[in-house]
């Protein structure tokens, strides 16, 4: 028998759709701040229900499609780490404090981490998500090595001066009206060892956990061996600097507040929408950034226009979809792009 002839298809043939365009990669820097709350004891449950809160926004930015790269601070965190060791410092060693910041960036990185998997599980969003303890390259020639200036750990009596001279090398200074802590110095961080291994996750899809607390500070000896630095690194900075490693466009700092204000909390505050990085270097050189709050973010901001980046956000967590919208926060972009 032989088979009916096929009829010609009337429809049309259908064109390859063209190659959709790269999605946007976009670092987004947490405080440790946003993971233990002021005035909470920072129990891990605790810890645990605030970067449940924390990922909202950062859920959302994964499910329009964005390729994200989550950093994180860690001060209240390794200071709870420092207490510990220090009460324990007569049953175990004292550990160098590079150690102390892989501990905490392993330990919430799994917080983080498990946040986020658990979360997206939910949503039925596919993405990977992994950690990555990261060392950040700093010169071992960098003034801040010799002029330590933040202040670590727990607090001390006067009474307890001589011990610690005898039984550390540490630099100890007065913290007016609190009492004696140990300073360690913040050096200026140059590039992330693992950068290249973040960008090749990322692009894959997969959600990235690195730089946590400003990363492992390490530098390059003579015969370019690694070896660690007792030091911190301002998390902003290293977040800066793994954005600008990576090529990403976008540069998303999280704070308490919504957005960045000149003349912050005086009755003359006014919120900034937008500025340029010429504006951005204006106001900072007349003081409306002080270094203890601000002033880092800006610079990091700053640095990140120069060297790459389109855009930088600051704003809060809850907030940052519509920051990216450019409804809430506050926006810094390159001059040209004003």
């Amino acid at each position: 028998m032989t088979p009916p002839k096929k009829k010609k298809s009337s429809a049309k043939v259908k064109r390859p759709s063209p190659k959709a365009p790269k999605q946007k990669t976009a670092v987004i820097a947490l405080g440790g701040n946003a993971i233990i709350k002021p005035g909470q004891e920072g129990t891990i449950a605790e810890q645990f229900a605030n970067t449940r809160e924390s990922l909202s926004g950062i859920v959302d930015l994964i499910r329009d499609g964005y390729n994200v790269i989550i950093t994180h601070g860690n001060g209240p965190q390794v200071g709870n780490y420092l207490i510990r060791e220090e009460a324990a410092s007569h049953l175990v060693p004292r550990v160098p404090l590079g150690i102390c910041v892989a501990g905490t960036e392993g330990e919430m990185g799994y917080m983080i981490e498990q946040s986020l998997q658990n979360r997206l599980h939910k949503e039925g969003i596919d993405r990977k998500v992994v950690t990555i303890l990261t060392q950040v390259l700093v010169d071992e020639n960098d003034p801040a090595i010799e002029e330590p200036t933040k202040f670590v750990g727990p607090f001390f009596g006067e009474k307890d001066l001589p011990r610690l001279k005898v039984e550390t090398e540490w630099v100890i200074k007065e913290d007016p009206g609190r009492g004696y802590r140990r300073v360690v110095p913040s050096p200026i961080p140059l590039s992330v060892v693992e950068s290249e291994v973040i960008k090749k996750l990322s692009s894959d899809g997969v959600i990235v956990i690195a730089c946590g607390g400003g990363g492992i500070p390490i530098y390059y000896m003579d015969d370019h061996i690694l070896e660690g630095v007792d030091a911190v690194i301002d998390k902003d900075r290293a977040s800066a600097v793994l954005a600008e490693g990576i090529g990403a466009e976008i540069f998303v700092m999280l704070t308490p507040e919504e957005a960045v204000y000149l003349d912050y909390n005086s009755p003359n505050q006014k919120k900034i929408s937008k500025m340029i990085v010429s504006q951005a270097k204006e106001y900072h050189a007349q003081g409306h950034f002080p270094p203890g709050s601000m002033g880092p973010k800006v610079e990091a901001a700053i640095q990140f226009l120069e060297a790459c980046g389109e855009l930088v956000v600051i704003t809060s967590p809850e907030k940052v979809v519509s920051a990216l919208d450019g409804k809430a926060g506050t926006w810094i972009v390159p001059d040209k792009k004003n």
